[in-house]
């Protein structure tokens, strides 16, 4: 049994949280929100997942899970800290990292034995550097801590099975040890695991995303193609599917991607990408036919409703 602390209990932390104890770990679970937090400890969760309910309720209930509105407390025994808060979409699509800079001074600032700190968060590439640089200098005393990288791939509605089953873990750090033990962590779990460096680890969650986005566009490209070709998109994407290159998956043309990740995640990255002189156009056409997919399936409603 390890004893982990989960800051944030959002979709991201709440998830963590409920199912890191319910493999038999001690999990202190933190947010500022006392209306949550309260929430929560009467079984009244922030967001509705399949089988999170029987979950978090078993844990609370066998004395593995509690819920706080103190670092403190959160901290007190912990050996791992997740950071699992929002990075909300910003100006030209960069991310919005506040959350995750007060997680840090916070951890710092209360933090009184060493702490191996996973950014659970998608965050930008370089994040999990100046996460190291803000504990450093925000610490009122030097004291060991590691910071390594740990992106999620959960899916909305799915996440609890999608944490038990992962397609890999991914873990990046300067400090091998520590992501050692953070991958001892994930052994349970029974996917390959993959150790890499802190920046690479946060660009293969950025790149999966776009990827997907990518394969989004590219159908929708297509569907315009066929209907202007006289062809069926639908049997097209399947005969694509069979090939074993490609997959079936994210193939299904429509109104474009949406939700809480691919938008914002595919803008960061472009974002990422121009600040560093160099030109996405490849994220740039992605971002610009979703767009359009949106107006042309409104205009097409239009033309057929009046």
């Amino acid at each position: 049994m390890k004893n982990i602390c989960v800051i944030g209990v959002g979709y991201v932390g709440l998830t963590t949280a409920a199912c890191f104890s319910d493999l038999g770990n001690k999990v202190v679970a933190v947010d500022i929100s006392e209306e949550r937090i309260a929430n929560l400890k009467k079984a009244i969760l922030p967001i509705y997942e399949p089988g999170m309910q029987e979950v978090v309720v078993r844990n609370v209930e066998s004395g593995r899970l509690h819920f706080t509105t103190s670092y403190e407390e959160g901290l007190k025994d912990a050996e791992f800290v997740f950071i699992c808060v929002g990075t909300p979409e910003g100006v030209d699509g960069e991310a919005d990292l506040r959350y995750v800079r007060i997680a840090a001074e916070t951890i710092a600032k209360t933090m009184d034995h060493p702490l191996i700190i996973i950014n659970k968060s998608t965050v930008p590439v370089g994040t999990g550097d100046w996460v190291s640089d803000i504990v450093k200098e925000t610490q009122p005393k030097p004291i060991d801590f590691s910071v390594v990288s740990c992106p999620e791939f959960l899916r909305e509605g799915a996440a609890i099975s999608d944490f038990y089953n992962p397609d890999r873990t991914v873990l990046g750090s300067t400090d091998r040890d520590a992501a050692n033990r953070v991958a001892q962590l994930h052994l349970p779990l029974r996917a390959p695991i993959i150790v890499t460096n802190l920046r690479t680890a946060e660009m293969i969650k950025y790149a999966s995303n776009a990827f997907l986005a990518t394969k989004i566009s590219f159908i929708n490209e297509i569907a315009h193609i066929c209907e202007a070709l006289g062809a069926d998109v639908k049997e097209v994407a399947t005969g694509m599917g069979y090939d074993k290159r490609i997959g079936p998956r994210f193939l299904d043309a429509g109104i474009g991607y949406g939700g809480s990740c691919f938008p914002k995640d595919v803008k960061a990255l472009a974002h990422m990408a121009n600040v560093h002189g160099r030109h996405p156009q490849l994220l740039h056409a992605v971002i610009d036919i979703n767009d359009y997919q949106r107006r042309h399936v409104i205009l097409k409603l239009e033309e057929i409703w009046g």
